[in-house]
């Protein structure tokens, strides 16, 4: 009989996964995503810097490259750092992984052993969860408020809490609440970082998709004992398919990340390296990422509004001033697995929140992504959503 390894009675498949196959029908108006608008892809861009790379270096294209990647690109994303997120950093920080995903399974690698604990929000993204999964910790959820993880809570953790050897968060438009740490806060949780000299996990794939207020400095370019780890995806501005993250870290945590990738992958994809460097050469990726945010924007407004006018009073739901997401908070007797359900029968999906805390026992929230669908699809799935909502209340 064929013997895996204990760690995969931990691993599942992720409950987002299973149910986009269930909404994949036209007819299913799904909020359950978290992708990018496929609309607003760049394809005849990235056509044109296909082209480009193959008629001008189709040899280097097709062939190994470094592990850490391509160093024209890294460039790239070293002065995109600095404009967007207020990082001082250079190319010797940062290595290129196959999207930011990978950066969260190595993260694991890296810092955890069997029993470790690693803190997170609560909630949290989902995927980062599974990645940690595999490496056997123990979950101690943070709580939340709408600025954030809360820090009194986080340092009473601190405190009491031994083999604590990684926190993982996302302070910008966060997956799944939207919620976006205020600044106050982002000091606070670095001064405590600085005390425990604990690593951070910083994951930023949404923090250029801001519609309103001011933009934050990321925890990176607060980091002054190089505890912060930063995560950056294309995924979100450029197009996911092309697999461009990367990874920002000291020069000792960063070795790390190398030996891992080296394991895991040799390198990320030459071609598509090659492919996202000339793209940036050629167009104006600013001016791309202004056309996605204004089509987020009025899609996220559209929701919001129709949220209002038809959600029964008893049920919270977050404004978030970017990102992708929603989350909705309903009564305690109510279950989102259930009630989604019951959706679905009505033709339309949106993703339960019970598996965005890892320990379990939080079945009444469910998260609603905006940016895939068109503002009368909105309109008429939200409304559905509210008939049911509305049936359930006692």
């Amino acid at each position: 009989m064929v013997q895996y390894a204990n760690r995969m009675k931990l691993l599942k498949g992720s409950e987002i996964r299973e149910l986009l196959a269930l909404t994949s029908k036209p007819d299913i108006i799904s909020f359950a995503g978290g992708m990018p608008a496929p609309e607003l892809f760049p394809c005849e861009g990235v056509k044109q810097a296909c082209i480009k790379v193959m008629d001008e270096v189709g040899q280097v294209a097709l062939q190994y490259t470094s592990t850490e990647g391509l160093p024209s690109l890294r460039e790239k994303i070293v002065a995109r750092m600095k404009a967007k997120n207020n990082i001082d950093t250079d190319i010797d920080h940062v290595l290129i992984t196959s999207g930011s995903q990978q950066g969260l399974d190595f993260s694991a690698r890296i810092f955890l052993n069997p029993g470790d604990v690693v803190l997170l929000e609560s909630p949290s993204y989902l995927g980062a969860v599974n990645a940690f999964k595999a490496c056997e910790p123990t979950f101690i959820e943070v709580p939340t408020d709408d600025d954030g993880m809360i820090t009194e809570e986080l340092e009473k953790i601190l405190a009491t809490t031994e083999n604590v050897k990684m926190i993982y968060v996302i302070p910008d438009f966060q997956n799944p609440t939207g919620k976006t740490w205020s600044l106050e806060r982002r000091h606070k949780f670095m001064d405590i970082i600085n005390k425990y000299e604990i690593p951070v996990i910083e994951d930023n794939p949404y923090g250029e998709l801001r519609f309103e207020g001011e933009n934050m400095p990321s925890l990176k370019s607060l980091d002054t004992k190089e505890l912060v780890v930063f995560l950056g995806t294309c995924s979100k501005i450029l197009a996911p398919g092309l697999r461009i993250g990367w990874i920002c870290a000291s020069k000792e945590n960063l070795v790390k990340y190398n030996f891992i990738k080296q394991g895991a992958d040799l390198q990320s994809s030459t071609i598509d390296q090659l492919i996202a460097d000339r793209f940036l050469d050629m167009y104006d990726l600013d001016e791309h990422v202004e056309k996605i945010k204004d089509v987020y924007r009025k899609r996220r407004d559209v929701m919001l509004k129709t949220m209002e006018e038809t959600f029964p009073k008893e049920v919270k739901f977050t404004h978030p001033e970017g990102g992708l997401f929603t989350w909705c908070v309903l009564p305690d007797y109510m279950d989102a697995k259930v009630l989604a359900t019951q959706c679905l029968e009505k033709k339309v999906a949106y993703v339960p929140g019970g598996s965005f805390f890892p320990n379990g026992g939080k079945e009444n929230h469910f998260r609603l992504n905006y940016s895939c669908m068109p503002e009368d699809k909105i309109k008429e799935g939200i409304t559905r959503i509210a008939e049911v909502l509305k049936a359930n209340l006692k």
